[in-house]
């Protein structure tokens, strides 16, 4: 059973950095797309960034340029660094594994394309 958990959120104000840290279990090497989502309140749940197990990375537009996704495989974890936040950027972001979308034309940022969930850090950027 995949579980994973989400650490790093914080309070910043607007041009500062967060590292948020994604610790998985039960997940195996070769495991595809892992991915960040975040979820602003009254706001539908979209992917930030995410990596494919052989490095591949995808951002979302509003990510390009700001935020880093990295992964370590022999430690199991999922990172985001986030700079230059923007009180926009203030949501729950959830980390993602279990990758059961399409593999034709993948879809990574899609979140129905994932199975496993964790319950969310959250990140509050102020103006």
């Amino acid at each position: 059973q995949v579980q994973l958990t989400e650490s790093g959120g914080g309070s910043v104000q607007s041009g500062g950095s967060l590292r948020l840290s994604c610790a998985a279990s039960g997940i195996t090497r070769g495991r595809g797309w892992m991915a960040w989502f975040r979820q602003a309140p009254g706001k539908q749940r979209e992917g930030v960034a995410a990596i494919h197990s052989d490095g591949r990375t995808i951002y979302a537009t509003s990510a390009k340029g700001r935020f880093a996704i990295s992964q370590d495989n022999d430690k199991n974890t999922l990172d985001l660094q986030m700079n230059g936040l923007k009180p926009e950027d203030t949501a729950m972001y959830s980390c993602a594994a279990t990758y059961v979308g399409r593999w034709w034309d993948p879809q990574p940022l899609v979140a129905n394309s994932y199975a496993s969930w964790g319950q969310g850090t959250q990140v509050t950027v102020s103006s």
